[in-house]
């Protein structure tokens, strides 16, 4: 039986989620019978059923669960949560065997399910695919293991390095590079930018160019400067406003107090607390030159012009890294990182 095919149907399966699932993790599951895949599901929002019941209840004949393999790209979760745990479900069915693409590293679960399962007497055979299933949540994970988001730098930058052009507001970007921005917005858990970005550029920072969900919005600004009638106060998303002023919440948008001394581990530790998955930051160059000086980044994507001379304005920031792939948009290339430290 070639474990490898089901767990990759597995990782297809969960993607289609991205984005759906915060504060969960993305799990796809397939239960495989004499090599014939006979019910498969993902889980699909948080507080909704898990991967594995919803792969169990698309079983037409449920008789032959019994004599199949269940797979599953992450092990299933051993804890009473909005759902009862789904080893013990597995248990109950007693499948034949379990093939689980990779470890839970969440301290309600991290080897307790697949030991419930063993204790059981069904065959647990761990690890396949499993640094493609380890990728599919480093959302996840990192927010667990490194007890802060995975943080995604973005920007775009004109083929002689500059932000803007006379420090206004200059698309850079072509609609395709847009619509690809507007995806990311989508499948990651919030977006960020700082007082500056904010009162210049007045950003939406939702999900227009394609049908997706809007992140949450994280406002950095300290002594309240952005007007309430700026788009990052409208109804549109959760927002986050962290400052020095006040801590409150007034509908969607909640107001945080934070201190200015070392500013990002404050915050890191906040976003941990608002449950924070993954952020997208999509600041000035200020905000993100702190994030690279302090090497607080886990992916960076540059959107590059190269045909664009802006001669004077913001200068991008400074990022000397070897980049990871390079993909072309037209007349637009984004240029793709990973911070392997």
């Amino acid at each position: 039986m070639n474990h490898e095919i089901y767990m990759q149907r597995c990782i297809d399966l969960a993607k289609k989620a991205l984005g759906k699932t915060y504060p969960n993790p993305l799990v796809g599951c397939v239960i495989v019978h004499n090599d014939e895949i006979i019910g498969e599901g993902f889980h699909e929002k948080a507080g909704q059923p898990h991967a594995e019941i919803n792969a169990i209840n698309s079983v037409k004949n449920p008789e032959l669960l019994k004599e199949s393999t269940i797979y599953v790209s992450l092990e299933p979760c051993a804890h009473f949560g909005k759902t009862p745990p789904c080893a013990n479900k597995i248990v109950e069915i007693s499948f034949r065997k379990v093939v689980i693409g990779t470890l839970d590293s969440h301290d309600k679960v991290n080897g307790k399910g697949k030991q419930i399962i063993e204790d059981a007497g069904i065959e647990v055979i761990s690890g396949v695919l499993e640094k493609e299933c380890q990728e599919l949540n480093k959302r996840f994970f990192t927010f667990h293991q490194k007890h802060r988001p995975f943080i995604i730098l973005k920007w775009a930058e004109s083929g002689d390095g500059f932000l803007d052009k006379d420090f206004k507001p200059t698309q850079i970007g072509n609609p395709l590079t847009k619509q690809f921005v507007h995806q990311l917005r989508s499948q990651e858990h919030a977006i960020l930018v700082g007082t500056n970005t904010a009162l210049i550029d007045n950003p939406s920072l939702t999900t227009r160019e394609i049908v997706g969900r809007n992140p949450v919005r994280i406002l950095i600004d300290f002594d309240l400067k952005v007007p309430t009638d700026f788009n990052l106060y409208n109804d549109e998303a959760e927002t986050i406003v962290f400052n020095s002023v006040k801590e409150t919440v007034e509908g969607n948008i909640t107001f945080i107090k934070i201190e200015k001394e070392n500013f990002l581990e404050n915050l890191m530790k906040k976003l941990v607390e608002q449950q924070i998955q993954s952020v997208i930051i999509e600041g000035g160059r200020f905000t993100l030159q702190q994030f690279i000086d302090q090497n607080l980044w886990d992916e960076t994507m540059i959107i590059k012009n190269e045909n664009l001379q802006l001669l004077n304005g913001t200068k991008a920031p400074e990022f000397n890294f070897e980049k990871f792939e390079t993909k072309q948009f037209r007349d637009n290339t984004i240029e793709f990182y990973k911070n392997s430290q």
